[in-house]
């Protein structure tokens, strides 16, 4: 499913025009967006959480030349599904 889908599917459930239903989808993922620039988790009981982990700096290799390089430590974004969720998809 993409985002397009979503928003049809979305549209259908709740019986709204497919142009709310785009507003109300984006505002949901700016919102997390938001929420996790900030550093904060997002926590959706029964579907999972969002979050941030820190990823520490390390050296890698370039596989096409074989030389070193340092990747600098950086935040990347997660998401641990919750109970719910992982007992549907079995």
């Amino acid at each position: 499913m993409n985002k397009g889908e979503l928003i049809d599917m979305v549209a259908e459930d709740v019986g709204c025009t497919k142009r709310d239903a785009k507003i109300i989808v984006e505002c949901v993922f700016d919102s997390i967006a938001k929420a996790m620039e900030k550093g904060e988790p997002v926590r959706l009981v029964g579907f999972g959480t969002f979050g941030i982990r820190k990823r520490a700096a390390r050296t890698a290799r370039n596989p096409r030349t074989g030389e070193n390089i340092s990747v600098p430590a950086m935040n990347v974004p997660f998401f641990k599904a919750g109970k719910d969720l992982k007992g549907k998809v079995k």
